[in-house]
């Protein structure tokens, strides 16, 4: 008698790690519908998440079955294929004789394993693959995290990444743009400035810098920006430029003309996973810690020499 097939794509996520978790699965049958599956624990690591969603996928097939399982966890991948069996003979201890992490989850798993036929495959996270996204997206609803609009193609994406060095009084700047499959980097050195006013800075001139007036989905890691952009402008306006308690907003300067901006360009603001962020917020962050230590390379260097800095 012939096994039923499938396809599994399974994520799990965790932040902080440890803190709370979700998990998600794509299940998609050789016959049948598509189905999805996703849960959250509220104390956990992100192993064990990726651990449970693979579990919970394999325990929900009512049938013994030869499963393919899309997992971009190599912690997962690579324990199944090679260290599960050698664990099982060395009574649970690892090659340095210390107790298996999270061996309770890995005796179930495989436990499960003899009832299917599995082949592991490993898979890029956050990368082109649509059913992985979605387990991606499945693990972050689960536990309560927004849902970045990432795979948009109707709309710009832009990452941006800071740094600012307070005792130096420098920083930088760095945005991934994408649309599509297009991609563009820009990137900027910035003194006499402060974290919050990069933010916006940043934002200005990487949204002025567009050619095509389409949708735009603005990564920050900045609270600051979002709430600023999103729900403090229309108040600040309207107070001309002073906040409820009569004060001068601060960056006033900056935010009127991120205003300017978003008066012509339909921008959304998300705030980023730190912990978690997506693969080009890393990149532009990145690609900012390298500007800001050039130019303070070339600020030490001049310094050095004995030369005025204007």
């Amino acid at each position: 008698m012939s096994l039923s097939s499938v396809t599994i794509y399974t994520d799990g996520s965790c932040s902080p790690n440890p803190g709370p978790g979700g998990w998600g699965v794509v299940i998609i049958p050789e016959k049948g519908k598509k189905r999805e599956l996703s849960g959250k624990v509220d104390d956990t690591t992100n192993n064990r998440m990726e651990l449970f969603a693979a579990l919970e996928a394999l325990r929900s097939l009512p049938v013994c079955s030869v499963v393919t399982l899309y997992t971009d966890s190599r912690y997962l991948q690579e324990g199944v294929s090679f260290w599960i069996e050698r664990w099982r003979s060395d009574n649970w201890l690892t090659a340095a004789g210390q107790p298996v992490k999270n061996r309770d989850l890995w005796e179930i798993l495989g436990s499960e394993l003899e009832r299917h036929r599995v082949q592991w495959r490993w898979v890029r996270g956050h990368a082109d693959d649509k059913y992985n996204n979605r387990a991606d997206e499945l693990a972050v609803a689960a536990r309560g995290r927004e849902i970045l609009p990432l795979h948009d193609e109707s709309a710009i994406h832009i990452f941006m990444g800071i740094t600012w060095r307070q005792k130096s009084g420098t920083g930088s700047w760095a945005a991934v743009l994408r649309y599509r499959r297009h991609f563009k980097i820009v990137a900027d050195t910035v003194t006499d400035s402060s974290a919050n006013r990069i933010h916006i800075q940043s934002a200005c001139q990487v949204l002025s810098s567009l050619k095509r007036r389409l949708p735009v989905n603005l990564y920050t890691s900045s609270s600051y920006l979002k709430e600023g952009a999103g729900s403090w402008l229309p108040g600040w306006i309207r107070n001309g430029w002073l906040t409820r308690e009569g004060k001068k907003v601060s960056n006033a300067q900056d935010w009127q003309v991120l205003s300017g901006i978003l008066s012509e360009t339909d921008v959304s603001f998300h705030v980023i996973d730190k912990n978690m962020p997506p693969c080009h917020s890393q990149e532009a962050k990145e690609l900012a810690m390298e500007w800001v230590q050039e130019l303070q390379d070339e600020i030490s260097a001049i310094q050095s020499m004995g030369e005025v800095i204007p």
